[in-house]
């Protein structure tokens, strides 16, 4: 098939291609039944008209190479986001061509990391299904990263959709999810950086089946959780995104986590096994101690200020850090409240200063 082909061709430029007499990979295909002979459809080897596909890279290219990319990708399909800049490009597309838009991608640069999956249309629930019935009022959407931040954020009335850290989901399972909340309205949640063009896509998606999303740039889960503090379903929809939106910004988030290997930092060169401490995104600490480290971070990040100090606790955490660090802020930072839960992510802490 033309997928196939695009996808030796992929490897080819890229690695050399496969050995000569190494078998032959089957392009994966969406798991729908095949049509009987003179049903619709039903032509030899032709796919459904209906059924496309979401095509996601990483490209490096020049910049004057985006413009012609961006217009032969226009013509394959549509949710087009071509992101990036200085020679690394983000692509995402929703198209029945998954072949020749990997192609173009080639033509341009080189691409990397290429995802492909196939966007099944929805089937409608069986009449007098619990799934049947008109759609309802709003709905929020969280992409969290282990259970125990799922549950909290549950219970706060948001519909989770939980990751193992490192695996993001794509746009077509975002639109999933938003679909399956079966809301007029739906508010989503990505909390992390890395997914807010899928979050932007699987949004549009949405909203070509009649819905109404507002994607939230939460850059952290404990932005999302100072957002979903605010939800309040009975406003209106403009005014309850502009509010969560407000209190998701005004939420400084920071990490302690350890590095996996050696690199370089904004605090300079970290070596594996350092403990690294994040405010916003950048690494400000490098330590040998957890509790240290920690302690430093949360003193760089109420430095400006602070009412609501969130600890969520990762499953690597050591003992009596939440204790630790509740006791310091007792000490020393009068009248500012403190929230510890557990989350299961990767990182043995999260923090969140509102």
């Amino acid at each position: 098939s033309g997928l196939v082909t695009v996808l030796d061709a992929l490897d080819a430029a890229l690695f050399g291609g496969p050995p000569a007499d190494a078998p032959r990979a089957r392009p994966v295909r969406p798991a729908q039944p095949l049509p009987h002979p003179g049903e619709a459809g039903a032509g030899c080897g032709e796919p459904e008209a209906d059924v496309g596909f979401e095509v996601t890279y990483l490209l490096d290219a020049a910049d004057e190479a985006i413009p012609a990319l961006r217009e032969r990708l226009d013509a394959l399909g549509d949710s087009l986001v071509v992101v990036g800049g200085d020679g690394l490009w983000h692509i995402h597309i929703h198209t029945d061509q998954a072949g020749p838009a990997v192609e173009a991608g080639i033509a341009a640069g080189r691409p990397h990391r290429v995802r492909i999956t196939a966007l099944v249309p929805a089937v409608p629930p069986p009449t007098g299904s619990p799934e049947a019935g008109p759609a309802h009022g709003r709905a929020v959407v969280a992409v969290l990263p282990g259970p125990g931040l799922a549950g909290l954020c549950a219970e706060a009335g948001a519909t989770t959709l939980t990751v193992r850290p490192g695996e993001r989901p794509g746009g077509g399972e975002l639109a999933a999810a938003i679909a399956g909340t079966r809301a007029r309205e739906v508010v989503l949640l990505p909390n992390d950086k890395e997914l807010w063009h899928a979050a932007a896509a699987a949004a549009e998606q949405a909203r070509v089946a009649g819905a109404r999303v507002a994607v939230i740039p939460t850059r952290s889960p404990v932005q999302g959780i100072a957002a979903l503090a605010v939800h309040t379903p009975e406003r209106r929809f403009d005014e309850d995104v502009v509010a969560m939106t407000s209190a998701a910004g005004a939420t400084r988030f920071g990490e302690v986590s350890v590095a996996e290997r050696q690199a370089w930092t904004m605090a300079g060169v970290c070596q594996r096994g350092d403990v690294l401490g994040l405010v916003d995104g950048d690494v400000v600490v490098i330590g040998g101690e957890l509790p240290e480290v920690a302690g430093q971070v949360l003193e760089r990040m109420l430095a400006g200020g602070g009412e609501l100090v969130t600890l969520v606790l990762g499953a690597d955490a050591p003992a009596g850090l939440a204790e630790g660090l509740t006791e310091r802020l007792r000490q020393g930072h009068l009248g500012v409240d403190t929230v510890v839960c557990a989350g299961q992510q990767s990182a043995p802490l999260l923090i969140g200063v509102e």
